[in-house]
């Protein structure tokens, strides 16, 4: 087996993972809204819904990002390749930006927010 090849399959390995943590990430965080929806009060049971399954997709999209990152750069380095790399990469982050925002409530680089207690 070259070096190449073994690459390439470590890069797909990491991919399988992206989609392993938000296929589980996702069916744990529907098993636990069901559980809890009727014992929370309304809308707390959803917003912990959509946290944990914004979560996932985010540590997904890592995953995904890095399994992209490790074949296109060892084993494909063709202008093409590179080029559709950088546009995924773009797509990706923004979606992991978004969520990001969109689960935390504030951009990934401000700090948290502290309760006034």
């Amino acid at each position: 087996m070259k070096f190449t090849d073994f690459i390439s399959i470590a890069g797909y390995a990491i991919e399988v993972v992206g989609v392993l943590v938000v296929v589980v990430g996702s069916c744990v965080a529907t098993i636990a809204f069901i559980r809890t929806y009727r014992a929370l009060a309304e809308g707390v049971a959803y917003q912990t819904y959509r946290r944990q399954l914004g979560r996932s997709i985010i540590l997904g999209l890592e995953f995904l990002i890095a399994g992209d990152i490790i074949r296109t750069v060892v084993v494909d380095t063709s202008l093409e390749k590179i080029a559709a790399l950088g546009l995924i990469i773009l797509i990706r982050s923004f979606l992991s930006i978004t969520l990001h925002l969109e689960v935390e409530g504030r951009w990934p680089w401000q700090a948290e927010k502290r309760d006034a207690n």
